[in-house]
């Protein structure tokens, strides 16, 4: 399969559909074409916390402020998935996530861009038929025969890109935000275990319960929990938490776990 995912809305993806089915008889399934636009590092969280959990795929994401100018292609390889997106940082940590499941080992190339029609479309016009010719290279043959396409060149990321960690020193954590999902719940980098054998916790200046569920509290209280992806996030039962606790992306957290 080819995994899509962007942050263009629609239908641009149709078109980068399109064209891969013009070279591909490849299953395609959609992540997400509603990531945070023009952001590379929330964008690079989500990807992170989705990619990891499919079999075998080519993924296929673009979120790129940077088109048309003289940002590289980036392609990588790493147990048995293959990735195909700009080189500004928004596959690297999704690619260490599923490289962490066997040696850590990936395989990074820069790619020719060839002759694109358009300055503002490269999801069309680059990375969508670079994705199918990815896909079937890789499909009979395994990762290692992207070694073979003259057009890919051994090479390390431009730009690198790690998630920020928290601090947890004694009764203080120190994070920041990192995401806030479609409910409103503000995902924070600190991890859930600092909740561990706690009632209430203070965020910033605010004491909040802490709760397994969303429903531990009244509709419309606030809370804090530990999300699906294993760290704390701010919420608030049938609302929304971002708007309670004040917090965008980004945004400084600070537990006190005393």
């Amino acid at each position: 399969m080819i995994t899509l995912a962007s942050d263009f809305g629609s239908p641009y993806p149709a078109a980068m559909k399109g064209v891969i089915l013009r070279r591909s008889d490849a299953r395609l399934v959609d992540v997400s074409h509603t990531l945070p636009r023009g952001a590379i590092r929330e964008s690079a969280f989500w990807l992170r916390e989705t990619w990891p959990t499919f079999p075998l795929a080519t993924h296929l994401a673009v979120v790129d402020p940077g088109v048309g100018t003289d940002r590289d292609v980036l392609v990588g390889a790493a147990a048995g998935h293959t990735f195909v997106g700009p080189d500004n940082g928004l596959l690297l940590p999704a690619a260490r996530r599923v490289a962490a499941d066997t040696d850590g080992a990936i395989d990074w190339y820069h790619a020719d861009p060839g002759d694109p029609t358009s300055t503002t479309f490269h999801g069309r016009d680059v990375f969508a038929p670079l994705a199918a010719t990815v896909h079937e290279t890789v499909k009979p043959a395994g990762p290692d025969a992207l070694a073979s396409l003259n057009r890919l060149t051994p090479t390390e990321p431009t730009v690198g890109l790690r998630l920020p960690e928290a601090r947890v020193e004694n009764d203080r954590a120190e994070g920041e935000v990192l995401a806030i999902d479609d409910f409103g719940n503000a995902i924070t980098n600190v991890p859930g275990t600092v909740l561990d054998g706690r009632g209430t916790i203070r965020v910033n200046d605010d004491r909040v319960p802490v709760g397994e569920t969303f429903a531990a509290v009244a509709p419309g209280d606030p809370l804090v929990t530990v999300g699906s992806h294993g760290y704390v996030e701010c919420d608030v039962n049938d609302g929304r938490g971002e708007e309670w606790f004040g917090l965008t992306v980004g945004d400084t957290v600070c537990l006190d776990i005393g």
